[in-house]
């Protein structure tokens, strides 16, 4: 069968990265996240020198770390980089961000007990971040564990509908696309208030969408939510698309 001569042009999906904003601007703040942007808010008033910021993949773990980092001129790491050779050299920096200190992969938990208790000798200031309650972490160090429980912190609650919707706003902004409000509301009523889900199901969109060289509408919206397996219905008829 010959194509149609006004078929738009199939265009190439490159799995480009978002350009998140992680100013502190840029953070959305409600019931679900309150308390951990308040823990960072409150610094350098800390009750603690280390503190503990924990909340599923995607739900901005990252952002509030680099805000604060921002404040306290902090260098970030990823838990992995905290090995015995390299914990005076951190400590010695002043302020510290260790992200994902819950991956197994390359933890040397050694090195992570001898840096905290070396930080709060030396008054320096550790915020720690993790995807999992400490509990859940898989530590096998006593020490550590017991460390870790003693830090003051804060957890990162599945987001409310309008912190939700307000996401969804914010993560086409990041990846610059305009949507119409219509579309945020098909998504927001749809799937599981997560923030993991909302940037999966976003990037899903941004990617159909320049496959097809359409526009991202409700239509297209619901049949990619259809695939996904995310309750599209039976509206997902991309018929309406243009």
């Amino acid at each position: 069968m010959a194509p149609r001569e006004n078929a738009p042009p199939k265009q190439l999906a490159f799995d480009l990265p978002a350009d998140p904003r992680y100013g502190r601007e840029d953070f959305l703040v409600g019931p679900a996240n309150a308390a951990a942007y308040g823990l960072v808010e409150a610094w350098p008033a800390w009750p603690d020198t280390v503190c503990l910021l924990v909340g599923p993949p995607g739900s901005g773990k990252s952002h509030l770390a680099s805000i604060w980092a921002t404040r306290a001129h902090a260098w970030t790491v990823t838990c992995a980089e905290v090995q015995a050779a390299s914990v005076p050299r951190l400590v010695s920096n002043g302020a510290l961000v260790i992200e994902d200190i819950d991956r197994p992969e390359g933890r040397d938990e050694a090195a992570l007990f001898h840096l905290l208790n070396l930080a709060r000798e030396r008054g320096r200031p550790v915020l720690v971040t993790a995807a999992q309650p400490v509990e859940a972490m898989g530590l096998a160090t006593a020490d550590l564990r017991s460390r870790l429980r003693l830090a003051p912190g804060a957890s990162i609650l599945a987001p409310d509908d309008a912190l939700l919707r307000a996401l969804l706003v914010k993560l086409f902004v990041d990846r610059q696309l305009v949507v119409d409000l219509a579309v945020v509301e098909a998504l927001a009523l749809r799937i599981d208030r997560s923030f993991g889900l909302a940037r999966r199901v976003v990037a899903e969109l941004d990617r159909d969408a320049l496959g097809r060289g359409r526009r991202i509408t409700r239509p297209l919206a619901l049949a990619v939510l259809a695939r996904l397996g995310l309750d599209g219905g039976d509206e997902a008829d991309e018929s309406e698309d243009d």
